[in-house]
């Protein structure tokens, strides 16, 4: 029976393929310019078979069938699915040969016990590091990349054959992701079924599967908390929403539950009309974190709407805000719509954190007239030292004010052999009718 459902499977892949193609026909898909849905031949029987005696490894059925039936790698999620040899040059024999020991679940202390030597600080040979490496990518077989250190590997035994999994690099409390589908056929075919329906594929298979319909039901259905937020997540694949999945995110919006914030989100991101009062009460509410994440949303998701509205509640909330984090987002937004004021930046500008005072002068950068705040500008140099004066010329130039110049005198060695910054410097001292060479 199982062995039917494959091949009805295969068959489905076979079209689909064709379909995926049809729809990204000019390949804008993430990784789609490289495998183009092509595949390249497929293996022979004889040669999987060769290849399996000769490491002493069977591969998940429904991953040999893959190969021996549809293509001997090619199109696939990502960069595409690595031809079999190149699969076997990517992955440490050692490693191949291994026992599978990540699974899903897997809690952030059994992975820092497991990658220690490779994440901790004490100093080990490159041997005992190959030897640590090996054992965590035990068992599986990498199948291809998602570009940068991520890479897809497959499961080739233990609880878990056939599971693909997602890997980086070590990092402590970041166990490798597994994904939802039980073997390489489900989740290549789910990777089809999304470029088919239009859905946003750049993080594929990282969210849960499934329609709005079956995440709206999963979110209601379900007592876990992290399951609800995992639903919520899995929207943001959605290009577009139905009427009926607003009103459902309208409904999480407001009842200030934890998931208020990832429903506002969705709703901004795909109808940011809807989203607008929610976004709105939640930039105005005392939550310092909500007022980031209102920010955030903002700035990711209004870009090309109307923020006239937010505008004064942004300016009233930046004598309350005392995080860099929130101020950057504050001052992207302001500085978009043209309402900043060098002014309203003034205390930041002169913080005790230099971070505060670095994400304030790129926040003012296009504010004219700077020299008639020469005196908010000279105590900020006076209590930000070198590092501040560095950022304020790389994003300002050279303030054309006398009080300021002994602050530029100091600095000039540093910039006087660079023919682009020596310009800015001279160009102040023109302004001031100061000869080119009162810096020295």
């Amino acid at each position: 029976m199982e062995l039917e459902k494959q091949a009805d499977q295969l068959e489905q892949i076979r079209t689909k393929l064709g379909q995926a193609l049809c729809k990204d026909a000019e390949f804008t898909e993430f990784g789609a310019s490289s495998h183009r849905y092509k595949l390249k031949e497929k293996l022979t029987a004889g040669e999987l078979a060769d290849w399996e005696a000769q490491y002493g490894i069977r591969l998940p059925e429904p991953f040999a069938r893959f190969l021996t039936e549809i293509g001997n790698g090619g199109a696939g999620p990502y960069y595409g699915i690595y031809p079999l040899a190149q699969a076997t040059s990517y992955t440490e024999l050692p490693a191949l040969q291994g026992r599978a020991v990540l699974r899903p679940g897997m809690t952030a202390e059994e992975w820092n016990l497991l990658t220690e030597p490779l994440t901790g600080e004490r100093d080990i040979s490159d041997e005992e590091y190959e030897e640590a490496r090996n054992k965590a990518l035990g068992g599986m077989l990498c199948i291809g990349t998602q570009g940068c250190e991520y890479e897809m590997y497959l499961v080739l035994e233990g609880e878990h054959r056939g599971r693909i999994v997602y890997t980086s690099e070590f990092f402590p409390d970041r166990p490798f992701f597994f994904v939802y589908e039980d073997n390489f056929l489900d989740w290549y075919e789910r990777w089809l079924d999304e470029i088919i329906l239009d859905y946003d594929n750049a993080w594929f298979g990282s969210r849960l599967p499934g329609d709005e319909n079956t995440l709206i039901q999963l979110y209601r259905n379900t007592p876990d908390g992290k399951l609800q937020a995992k639903a919520l997540e899995a929207m943001f694949k959605f290009k577009r929403i139905a009427p009926s999945t607003l009103e459902f995110l309208s409904n999480v919006a407001g009842q200030s539950s934890r998931d208020a914030g990832t429903a506002i989100s969705l709703l901004c991101k795909t109808s940011f009309a809807a989203g607008r009062p929610y976004l709105l009460k939640l930039l105005q509410s005392d939550d310092a974190e909500g007022s980031l994440r209102a920010l955030s949303i903002l700035h990711t998701y209004g870009k090309n709407e109307d923020r006239t509205e937010f505008i004064p509640v942004i300016q009233q909330r930046l004598e309350r805000i005392n995080d860099a984090e929130t101020l950057r987002y504050a001052g992207y937004i302001l500085n978009d719509c043209d309402a900043v004021n060098f002014h309203d930046f003034a205390p930041f500008l002169c913080h005790t954190s230099l971070v505060m005072q670095t994400t304030a002068i790129y926040a003012v950068r296009d504010c004219g007239n700077k020299q008639e705040s020469w005196q908010i500008i000279e105590q900020m140099f006076r209590t930000g030292g070198t590092e501040v004066l560095r950022s304020s010329i790389s994003h300002w130039d050279v303030i054309p004010h006398e009080k300021l110049l002994p602050y530029y005198k100091a600095i000039w060695p540093e910039y006087k052999g660079n023919p682009n910054f020596r310009e800015k410097f001279t160009a102040c001292l023109r302004e001031l009718h100061l000869p080119d060479d009162y810096f020295g």
